[in-house]
Parts: structure tokens; C-alpha cells; sequence
């Protein structure tokens, strides 16, 4: 069988350069239904893009190849797709964007825009060889038990990296790229919780908190949740990303807060108030007992000198902390690093050394913010890919 263009997954990024590669193209992926990460994402809801949608909201060791594509197929582009297919939607928080309704209305747009560009979905299909002679791309497909060989001009890689292993992740593209003699990067797990292995948070989970997470390279002011392995929210996933082994990191508990003013105000109004009772008016109880196991939170407020709180405020503000590590691929929601863009075309997606070779999505190392921005990076690399080649026939 002969395609133009071969497709591999039928994720995000997969089923969006199917939708403009035109007609005569195959995406296969080895799971019973396309799109089960978009699925599953944001409580089912479907954090399809972000507004604030911006180059330096992604990662990389190239900061400069994703703008290409993000300003030729943007946020708004996404967004007037979904608003002309009748799927309501609404703002969450930061610029975040969520369907009021399923997920899965956003994986059925998808497919509505394969069957107008002609594109075929085979699934519970999986790619046992692959090879490239005189200027095709051959592969090997077992499809439901049956063998059969595809020949395609075009071959897009949107295999995803490795996170979330038990909903099929694999490092596919990756073992695609080293045959094709592409660079990888370092991959690591991205967005994802930071754990400490001696159980120091396991009285505190459940408890959530706004807070200023920080290292030396970023600082992410969202919801700070303890967990019984340790930090998870979106200020701690965001951190995640730009956090490396063994590093120490800062949290300020009160970010919103001119703590040394509240505190001399309250020791002239409430002297005999005790610290501990006032601060657990600022955080949450479980969190003040946690933390007066770590410093002295005994004074009546009274009794405090101009000294003791500076000290005490700073802190608070600066909560040193250094995780054991990450929960891993088990839980990131994405992959840093990845394929590396020096042997990809910013504008295309596709190889420099090998035509019709194409990276797209999570394989690359590319790798946004929490909120919406890897969607739309799949969004915005599919299209370019998809694009390239349709304008190309």
C-alpha cells in the first residue's frame, strides 16, 4: 500500500498534521481510540490552548526555534476552530482554556478535520520495521495481528515522549531519530510533583496553599498542594521543569503579604495574642503546626522585637527546600528535551538531512508551561508540518 504521507500517533500534534497534510495519508497509533491524552487532560475537560500563549513560556535548548510555528498558527487560530464547531468553552484561570463540556469534543473537531482532508486512522496498529530507500519510507505495520507494508513519500514522527507510560508512552520517536542519525537531548520528566523520601508532608496532604515556588532560573506564584510523597499544584509542576537533582528550592508562603507589617500592627493592637494563633489566621492551621515543629512560633505577639520579625518573616519567605526528586514519567505530564532542533527546519518541522522526515510535538525539545501551551505547540508543529506538505503535492 502507498501513502503520501505516513503518520505516526494519533495524539495532539499527530491528528492536527493529518488534518492538513491532504488527501492521501495514514495515521496509525497503537492504542483503541485516538487522542486519549487530550482525553484525559485537564479533569476531562481539555486545557486546549492558553491566551498568553508566548515564546518564552517554552523550553528548549534552542530558545528561538518554536516561533516559527507558534506565530504562524497561534492560540487564536486554535480558538476560532473551536468556537466555529460550536464547542463552548470558558477561561479558567491565567489565561487557560477549557471546554465546558467533554474532552473528547475536541478529539471528534479533530477527526471531523482528518475526514475533510481525506486522511485514514488505523488503530491498534504498531510499527514493527522501518527503512527508507530511493526517496520513500518503508514501514512495516502489524494492524490488529495482520502484517502489512506502507509506503509513504512523507513520514511525520508524533509519537509523544515518555510520560505516562501506562497510557502507552514510548521512546519511539527517539529510536527513530538515532536511525535517522538525529541528535536527541537529554530527556527528563516534566511538570510533575517533587517528592521527598523521608515522608515530611504525609500529616499535611491534602493542604494547598498560594505560594511563590522559586530557584535561580524561574519563579511560578500559583497553588503549592503537599502530598503524602511531598509537593505537587501548579506553582510546584511548573517549577518542576526548570528544576534539577538535588537542587534546593524556595518557597514563600505569604507572597500577597506584607508579613512585618501585619505582625507590628497585631503586637500593637493584639499583644497578647500568641504568634501561632495569628499566623494560622494567614495559612492554614495543619501548616503553622508543621512549621512550629521547625521554628519557634511560641511568643505572644507582644513580645516580639522589630528583629525577631524580620527573621521570622524571611523565613517565610524564603522556605528552603530541597526534594529527594520527581515522581517521574509515572505522572509528568510531559518530556523535556527531545529531539534536537538543530537537525529540524523551524518553519516545516522537517529533517534537514533527510527529506520528507518530520518532528513534531513532544518527540521535539520543545516543552511549554502548565496551562495549555503544550496543546497548542502540538496544535501549532502539526499544522506546520501538515501544511508543508500539503503545499508541497
Amino acid at each position: 500500500m502507498h501513502v503520501t504521507t505516513l503518520i505516526l500517533g494519533a495524539g495532539a500534534a499527530g491528528m492536527m498534521a493529518a488534518a492538513h497534510a491532504g488527501p492521501h495519508s495514514l495515521i496509525i497509533d497503537h492504542a483503541k481510540a485516538p487522542g486519549e491524552k487530550i482525553r484525559i487532560s485537564g479533569g476531562g475537560r481539555c486545557n486546549f490552548t492558553n491566551m498568553h500563549c508566548a515564546p518564552d513560556r517554552f523550553l528548549g535548548a534552542n530558545p528561538h526555534f518554536h516561533k516559527s510555528a507558534l506565530s504562524r498558527y497561534t492560540q487564536w487560530d486554535f480558538i476560532d476552530l473551536v468556537a466555529q464547531n460550536g464547542i463552548a468553552y470558558h477561561e479558567k484561570t491565567l489565561g487557560q482554556l477549557f471546554c465546558d463540556h467533554k474532552a473528547t469534543l475536541i478529539v471528534a473537531l479533530l477527526r471531523q478535520e482528518m475526514d475533510k482532508a481525506g486522511a485514514d486512522l488505523w488503530l491498534q496498529t504498531e510499527i514493527k520495521d522501518l527503512r527508507h530507500a530511493d526517496g520513500a519510507f518503508i514501514a512495516l505495520l502489524d494492524r490488529e495481528g495482520r502484517r502489512e507494508t506502507v509506503t509513504a513519500r512523507n513520514l511525520i514522527v508524533a509519537t509523544g515522549g515518555k510520560s505516562i507510560p501506562k497510557m502507552g508512552a514510548t521512546g519511539l520517536a527517539y529510536d527513530i531519530a538515532h536511525q535517522f542519525d538525529h541528535t536527541v537531548t537529554e530527556t527528563r520528566p516534566g511538570l510533575v510533583p517533587l517528592t521527598f523520601t523521608d515522608g515530611r508532608f504525609k500529616t499535611l496532604s491534602g493542604v494547598s496553599v498560594p505560594a511563590r515556588l522559586s530557584n535561580a532560573r524561574a519563579s511560578f506564584d500559583e497553588a503549592m498542594l503537599f502530598t503524602h510523597r511531598g509537593l505537587s499544584g501548579p506553582s510546584v509542576l511548573q517549577l518542576s521543569s526548570y528544576w534539577r537533582d538535588g537542587e534546593t528550592i524556595s518557597a514563600n508562603l505569604l507572597p500577597e503579604t506584607d508579613l512585618p507589617a501585619v505582625l507590628r500592627e497585631l503586637r500593637q493592637t493584639q499583644g497578647k495574642r500568641k504568634l501561632k494563633t495569628a499566623l494560622a489566621a494567614l495559612l492554614p492551621g495543619r501548616l503553622v503546626d508543621h512549621l512550629a515543629g521547625h521554628m519557634d512560633l511560641s511568643a505572644n505577639l507582644g513580645d516580639l522585637s522589630d528583629a525577631r520579625i524580620s527573621d521570622l518573616s524571611a523565613q517565610l519567605a524564603q522556605w528552603h527546600l530541597t526534594p529527594q526528586g520527581t515522581e517521574g514519567y509515572r505522572t509528568a505530564e510531559v518530556t523535556l528535551g527531545g529531539v534536537d532542533t538543530s537537525g529540524l527546519d523551524s518553519r516545516s518541522m522537517m529533517s534537514k538531512t533527510v527529506p520528507g522526515l518530520f518532528f513534531i510535538g513532544e518527540a521535539v525539545d520543545v516543552t511549554g508551561w502548565l496551562g495549555g501551551y503544550n496543546f497548542q505547540w502540538a496544535w501549532s508543529s502539526g499544522w506546520a508540518a501538515g501544511t508543508e506538505i500539503r503545499q508541497s503535492l
